[in-house]
Protein backbone atom coordinates (compact mmCIF):
# COMPACT_ATOMS: atom_id res chain seq x y z
CA UNK A 1 0.00 0.00 0.00
CA UNK A 2 2.90 2.31 -0.74
CA UNK A 3 2.00 5.98 -1.26
CA UNK A 4 -1.52 5.41 0.10
CA UNK A 5 -2.54 7.09 3.33
CA UNK A 6 -4.58 4.58 5.29
CA UNK A 7 -5.33 4.94 9.00
CA UNK A 8 -6.22 2.08 11.31
CA UNK A 9 -8.98 2.06 13.89
CA UNK A 10 -6.24 2.10 16.53
CA UNK A 11 -4.90 5.34 15.00
CA UNK A 12 -8.30 6.96 15.29
CA UNK A 13 -8.85 5.64 18.82
CA UNK A 14 -5.49 7.07 19.90
CA UNK A 15 -6.74 10.51 18.83
CA UNK A 16 -10.11 10.00 20.46
CA UNK A 17 -11.84 10.08 17.07
CA UNK A 18 -13.99 7.76 14.96
CA UNK A 19 -14.09 7.28 11.17
CA UNK A 20 -17.37 7.34 9.28
CA UNK A 21 -16.82 3.87 7.84
CA UNK A 22 -14.63 0.82 8.40
CA UNK A 23 -13.11 -0.69 5.26
CA UNK A 24 -13.06 -4.45 5.80
CA UNK A 25 -10.21 -5.54 3.52
CA UNK A 26 -10.64 -9.32 3.78
CA UNK A 27 -8.11 -12.12 3.39
CA UNK A 28 -7.92 -11.92 -0.41
CA UNK A 29 -7.58 -8.14 -0.45
CA UNK A 30 -4.85 -8.33 2.16
CA UNK A 31 -2.72 -11.24 0.98
CA UNK A 32 -3.48 -12.14 -2.64
CA UNK A 33 -1.30 -10.14 -5.04
CA UNK A 34 -4.05 -9.73 -7.63
CA UNK A 35 -6.70 -8.78 -5.07
CA UNK A 36 -4.35 -6.22 -3.52
CA UNK A 37 -4.75 -4.22 -6.73
CA UNK A 38 -8.50 -4.11 -6.10
CA UNK A 39 -7.86 -2.91 -2.55
CA UNK A 40 -5.57 -0.17 -3.83
CA UNK A 41 -8.10 0.98 -6.42
CA UNK A 42 -10.87 1.24 -3.85
CA UNK A 43 -8.70 3.11 -1.34
CA UNK A 44 -7.68 5.53 -4.10
CA UNK A 45 -11.37 6.30 -4.63
CA UNK A 46 -11.95 6.75 -0.88
CA UNK A 47 -8.91 9.02 -0.56
CA UNK A 48 -9.89 11.05 -3.63
CA UNK A 49 -13.31 11.95 -2.24
CA UNK A 50 -12.05 12.49 1.30
CA UNK A 51 -14.03 9.71 2.93
CA UNK A 52 -13.18 9.43 6.61
CA UNK A 53 -12.41 5.71 6.81
CA UNK A 54 -10.11 3.26 8.56
CA UNK A 55 -9.03 -0.37 8.42
CA UNK A 56 -8.43 -2.75 11.30
CA UNK A 57 -4.97 -3.69 10.06
CA UNK A 58 -3.49 -6.55 12.04
CA UNK A 59 -6.62 -6.65 14.20
CA UNK A 60 -8.66 -7.92 11.25
CA UNK A 61 -9.06 -11.68 11.01
CA UNK A 62 -10.90 -13.92 8.54
CA UNK A 63 -14.67 -13.55 8.84
CA UNK A 64 -14.96 -17.34 9.06
CA UNK A 65 -16.79 -17.69 5.76
CA UNK A 66 -14.57 -20.49 4.34
CA UNK A 67 -14.83 -22.47 7.58
CA UNK A 68 -18.61 -22.19 7.65
CA UNK A 69 -19.04 -23.14 3.99
CA UNK A 70 -16.76 -26.13 4.52
CA UNK A 71 -18.99 -27.26 7.39
CA UNK A 72 -16.89 -26.26 10.39
CA UNK A 73 -19.44 -24.24 12.35
CA UNK A 74 -17.34 -24.33 15.53
CA UNK A 75 -14.35 -22.69 13.84
CA UNK A 76 -16.62 -20.14 12.16
CA UNK A 77 -18.12 -19.07 15.47
CA UNK A 78 -14.68 -18.80 17.06
CA UNK A 79 -13.46 -16.54 14.27
CA UNK A 80 -16.67 -14.53 14.17
CA UNK A 81 -16.78 -13.91 17.92
CA UNK A 82 -13.17 -12.69 17.93
CA UNK A 83 -13.97 -10.22 15.16
CA UNK A 84 -17.18 -9.09 16.81
CA UNK A 85 -15.31 -8.39 20.04
CA UNK A 86 -12.90 -6.14 18.13
CA UNK A 87 -15.63 -4.43 16.08
CA UNK A 88 -17.86 -3.79 19.07
CA UNK A 89 -14.87 -2.61 21.07
CA UNK A 90 -14.37 0.16 18.51
CA UNK A 91 -18.15 0.75 18.38
CA UNK A 92 -18.19 0.17 14.63
CA UNK A 93 -21.49 1.05 12.96
CA UNK A 94 -20.81 1.04 9.22
CA UNK A 95 -18.64 -1.37 7.21
CA UNK A 96 -17.77 -1.48 3.51
CA UNK A 97 -15.96 -4.38 1.84
CA UNK A 98 -14.80 -5.36 -1.64
CA UNK A 99 -15.50 -9.07 -1.00
CA UNK A 100 -19.07 -10.44 -1.34
CA UNK A 101 -18.13 -13.38 0.91
CA UNK A 102 -17.15 -11.00 3.72
CA UNK A 103 -20.16 -8.82 2.90
CA UNK A 104 -22.63 -11.70 3.17
CA UNK A 105 -21.11 -13.07 6.39
CA UNK A 106 -20.85 -9.71 8.17
CA UNK A 107 -24.32 -8.63 7.04
CA UNK A 108 -26.33 -11.81 7.47
CA UNK A 109 -24.53 -14.09 9.90
CA UNK A 110 -22.83 -11.86 12.46
CA UNK A 111 -26.05 -10.32 13.87
CA UNK A 112 -27.16 -13.54 15.61
CA UNK A 113 -23.75 -13.64 17.32
CA UNK A 114 -24.00 -10.04 18.54
CA UNK A 115 -22.42 -8.19 15.61
CA UNK A 116 -24.95 -5.77 14.17
CA UNK A 117 -23.64 -3.31 11.61
CA UNK A 118 -24.65 -1.50 8.45
CA UNK A 119 -22.72 -3.41 5.79
CA UNK A 120 -22.23 -2.27 2.20
CA UNK A 121 -20.51 -3.81 -0.80
CA UNK A 122 -18.06 -1.47 -2.47
CA UNK A 123 -20.16 -1.25 -5.63
CA UNK A 124 -23.05 0.13 -3.55
CA UNK A 125 -20.71 2.54 -1.80
CA UNK A 126 -19.16 3.81 -5.04
CA UNK A 127 -22.63 4.19 -6.58
CA UNK A 128 -23.59 6.29 -3.55
CA UNK A 129 -20.53 8.50 -4.06
CA UNK A 130 -21.46 8.97 -7.72
CA UNK A 131 -25.07 9.85 -6.81
CA UNK A 132 -23.73 12.43 -4.35
CA UNK A 133 -21.57 13.96 -7.07
CA UNK A 134 -18.34 13.10 -5.27
CA UNK A 135 -17.05 10.78 -8.01
CA UNK A 136 -17.29 11.68 -11.67
CA UNK A 137 -16.88 8.76 -14.03
CA UNK A 138 -15.91 9.11 -17.66
CA UNK A 139 -15.27 6.29 -20.07
CA UNK A 140 -11.64 7.15 -20.68
CA UNK A 141 -9.83 4.09 -22.03
CA UNK A 142 -13.06 2.09 -21.77
CA UNK A 143 -15.25 4.40 -23.85
CA UNK A 144 -17.00 2.44 -26.57
CA UNK A 145 -15.65 -0.89 -25.30
CA UNK A 146 -17.77 -3.98 -24.75
CA UNK A 147 -17.95 -5.12 -21.13
CA UNK A 148 -19.76 -8.13 -19.71
CA UNK A 149 -20.44 -8.47 -16.00
CA UNK A 150 -20.27 -11.66 -13.96
CA UNK A 151 -22.62 -11.70 -10.95
CA UNK A 152 -20.88 -12.99 -7.79
CA UNK A 153 -23.18 -15.50 -6.04
CA UNK A 154 -22.94 -13.91 -2.59
CA UNK A 155 -23.70 -10.49 -4.02
CA UNK A 156 -26.41 -11.47 -6.48
CA UNK A 157 -28.56 -14.42 -5.51
CA UNK A 158 -27.70 -14.24 -1.81
CA UNK A 159 -28.30 -10.51 -1.39
CA UNK A 160 -30.21 -9.44 -4.51
CA UNK A 161 -27.65 -6.79 -5.52
CA UNK A 162 -27.71 -6.61 -9.31
CA UNK A 163 -28.27 -2.98 -10.26
CA UNK A 164 -25.45 -1.08 -8.52
CA UNK A 165 -22.66 -2.93 -10.39
CA UNK A 166 -24.40 -2.53 -13.74
CA UNK A 167 -25.11 1.14 -13.10
CA UNK A 168 -21.38 1.72 -12.54
CA UNK A 169 -20.53 0.00 -15.81
CA UNK A 170 -23.13 1.95 -17.81
CA UNK A 171 -21.65 5.23 -16.55
CA UNK A 172 -18.39 4.31 -18.31
CA UNK A 173 -20.03 5.02 -21.67
CA UNK A 174 -19.55 1.43 -22.79
CA UNK A 175 -21.64 -1.38 -24.22
CA UNK A 176 -22.84 -3.65 -21.41
CA UNK A 177 -23.30 -7.12 -22.90
CA UNK A 178 -25.18 -9.62 -20.72
CA UNK A 179 -24.30 -13.29 -20.63
CA UNK A 180 -27.06 -15.84 -21.19
CA UNK A 181 -26.92 -16.73 -17.52
CA UNK A 182 -26.96 -13.49 -15.56
CA UNK A 183 -28.67 -11.86 -12.58
CA UNK A 184 -30.81 -14.45 -10.75
CA UNK A 185 -29.75 -17.10 -13.26
CA UNK A 186 -26.04 -16.26 -13.08
CA UNK A 187 -23.62 -19.18 -13.06
CA UNK A 188 -21.21 -19.60 -10.13
CA UNK A 189 -17.52 -19.16 -11.01
CA UNK A 190 -16.73 -22.23 -8.92
CA UNK A 191 -14.99 -20.58 -5.95
CA UNK A 192 -17.91 -20.38 -3.52
CA UNK A 193 -18.63 -22.78 -0.70
CA UNK A 194 -14.89 -23.00 0.09
CA UNK A 195 -14.32 -24.72 -3.29
CA UNK A 196 -11.62 -22.13 -3.93
CA UNK A 197 -9.34 -23.98 -1.54
CA UNK A 198 -9.68 -27.58 -2.71
CA UNK A 199 -8.74 -29.62 -5.72
CA UNK A 200 -11.31 -29.95 -8.48
CA UNK A 201 -13.45 -33.07 -8.47
CA UNK A 202 -13.66 -35.44 -11.42
CA UNK A 203 -15.71 -34.24 -14.35
CA UNK A 204 -15.63 -33.20 -17.98
CA UNK A 205 -14.99 -29.50 -17.42
CA UNK A 206 -14.25 -27.19 -14.51
CA UNK A 207 -17.05 -24.72 -13.80
CA UNK A 208 -14.84 -21.63 -14.10
CA UNK A 209 -13.95 -22.69 -17.66
CA UNK A 210 -17.63 -23.10 -18.49
CA UNK A 211 -18.35 -19.62 -17.14
CA UNK A 212 -15.37 -18.06 -18.91
CA UNK A 213 -16.41 -19.60 -22.24
CA UNK A 214 -19.86 -18.08 -21.80
CA UNK A 215 -18.31 -14.66 -21.25
CA UNK A 216 -15.90 -15.00 -24.20
CA UNK A 217 -18.78 -15.86 -26.54
CA UNK A 218 -19.72 -12.18 -26.33
CA UNK A 219 -16.25 -11.15 -27.53
CA UNK A 220 -15.83 -8.59 -24.71
CA UNK A 221 -12.91 -6.26 -24.14
CA UNK A 222 -13.39 -6.59 -20.38
CA UNK A 223 -15.00 -9.14 -18.09
CA UNK A 224 -15.99 -7.23 -14.98
CA UNK A 225 -16.80 -8.62 -11.57
CA UNK A 226 -17.09 -7.46 -7.97
CA UNK A 227 -15.42 -10.32 -6.11
CA UNK A 228 -11.73 -11.22 -5.70
CA UNK A 229 -12.51 -14.95 -5.86
CA UNK A 230 -14.53 -14.57 -9.07
CA UNK A 231 -11.69 -12.48 -10.48
CA UNK A 232 -9.18 -15.27 -9.84
CA UNK A 233 -11.39 -18.01 -11.29
CA UNK A 234 -12.27 -16.12 -14.45
CA UNK A 235 -8.71 -14.87 -14.93
CA UNK A 236 -7.56 -18.49 -14.82
CA UNK A 237 -10.18 -19.33 -17.43
CA UNK A 238 -9.12 -16.51 -19.73
CA UNK A 239 -5.49 -17.61 -19.44
CA UNK A 240 -6.41 -21.20 -20.29
CA UNK A 241 -8.17 -19.95 -23.41
CA UNK A 242 -5.09 -17.88 -24.35
CA UNK A 243 -7.14 -14.68 -24.44
CA UNK A 244 -5.29 -12.69 -21.76
CA UNK A 245 -3.89 -10.21 -24.28
CA UNK A 246 -7.32 -9.46 -25.75
CA UNK A 247 -9.59 -9.65 -22.70
CA UNK A 248 -9.01 -8.01 -19.32
CA UNK A 249 -10.63 -9.23 -16.10
CA UNK A 250 -11.19 -6.22 -13.84
CA UNK A 251 -13.00 -5.42 -10.62
CA UNK A 252 -15.53 -2.60 -10.72
CA UNK A 253 -13.35 -0.53 -8.37
CA UNK A 254 -10.52 -0.81 -10.89
CA UNK A 255 -12.80 0.27 -13.72
CA UNK A 256 -14.00 3.34 -11.82
CA UNK A 257 -10.49 4.25 -10.61
CA UNK A 258 -9.08 4.02 -14.15
CA UNK A 259 -12.01 5.91 -15.66
CA UNK A 260 -11.67 8.63 -13.02
CA UNK A 261 -7.92 8.81 -13.66
CA UNK A 262 -7.00 8.04 -10.05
Amino acid sequence: MANLQISTMADYAAKGEKPDVLFWVGCAGSFDDRAKKITRSFTKILNKVGTKYAVLGQEESCTGDPAKRAGNEFLFQMQALMNIQVLNGYEIQKIVTTCPHCFNTLKNEYPELGGRYEVMHHTQFIQQLIDQGKVKVEGGEFKGKRITYHDPCYLGRSNNIYDAPRSLIEKLDVELAEMKRSRQKGLCCGAGGAQMFKEAEKGNKEINIDRTEEALELDPNVIATGCPFCNTMITDGVKLKNRSHQVKVLDLAELVAKASDL
